[in-house]
């Protein structure tokens, strides 16, 4: 057999609501892949349409636990990082990084901040500058399209986008740094939804579509997120791994929508994860 490639998550861990860690920990597992997490909070739920929830800040102890790893000899061919809850986390991360990348570590970051043409309130003005400084640090980066303009300094636009605009915002992102670029809510009509791609050493653009779905389903850039960089370190091209994650977040979307749940628990990604397991052997 084999060796099992190995993956640090770093992100929050929502007790309640289908994100972060809660999701990446089954979907990257799934993969065939070993997670070993590192969470940056805990929460009684996630906040997107919960109020009242517990919070628990455990930014004091992200390096104790990298610092204990290194006395251990361990190696990671992926570092995943996804929602982070201060400029001093940010800070943190972009350490953790030179302690576990390794030669053939990919990084992976997910710049959770914003969405739907605004920051997130919980974060001050300053901090997609500091994104912007981790994503420097990054081999890919899964930005949506608020996202990707606050980190390039530019005004966000509402779609539907032309081929042209979202290439050009592709390749100004990978300016940034990242050598490979997944840009998520990407439409040119209002009929279908999905992601485009960039390899800045090929300089290849990709577009993935699929029927777009009414509604808004928290969560569900984490699902996507997590299959890309579980796909990737399987050895996926780029465009097959966002092939499979796009097909597998609207599954967990329309088996969502089809039962009626209350859209602020996230989606059922749950059922389709046998599917995952058997669609995601390594590609080498």
């Amino acid at each position: 057999m084999t060796h099992q490639k190995r993956i640090a998550a770093i992100h929050d861990i929502s007790c309640f609501g289908k994100c972060s860690l809660t999701v990446a920990l089954p979907i990257i597992s799934a993969m065939g892949i070993e997670v070993s997490a590192i969470p940056t909070a805990v929460l009684s739920t996630h906040t997107g349409g919960i109020g009242g929830f517990t919070y628990r800040d455990l930014t004091n102890d992200i390096l104790p636990i990298v610092r204990h790893w290194k006395t251990l000899d361990l190696s990671f061919d992926g570092i995943y990082t996804g929602f982070l809850g201060s400029l001093e986390q940010i800070d943190i991360i972009a350490e953790v990084f030179d302690l576990l990348r390794g030669e053939k570590s990919r990084i992976v970051v997910d710049p959770v901040m914003a969405d739907n043409g605004s920051l997130y309130a919980i974060f001050p003005d300053s901090f997609p500058k500091a994104m912007r400084r981790l994503c420097e640090k990054a081999d890919l980066i899964v930005p949506n399209m608020t996202e990707a303009a606050l980190l390039l300094g530019e005004s966000y636009i509402e779609g539907p986008y032309t081929p042209d605009y979202i290439a050009g915002l592709l390749r100004r992102l990978a300016g940034l740094g990242p050598r490979q670029v997944v840009l998520t809510g990407v439409f040119f009509d209002h009929e279908q939804l999905g992601a485009a791609s960039y390899d800045a050493d090929t300089d290849s653009v990709e577009h993935v579509f699929a029927g777009r779905i009414a509604g808004y389903f928290h969560g569900t850039g984490d699902v996507f997120a997590s299959v890309v960089t579980g796909a990737m370190a399987n050895g996926a091209a780029l465009r097959e791994a966002v092939r499979l994650a796009v097909d597998f977040t609207v599954a967990g979307i329309a088996r969502t929508k089809q039962a009626g749940t209350d859209i602020r628990f996230g989606v059922n990604f749950e059922a389709g994860l046998s599917k995952l397991a058997m669609n995601s052997g390594s590609y080498t």
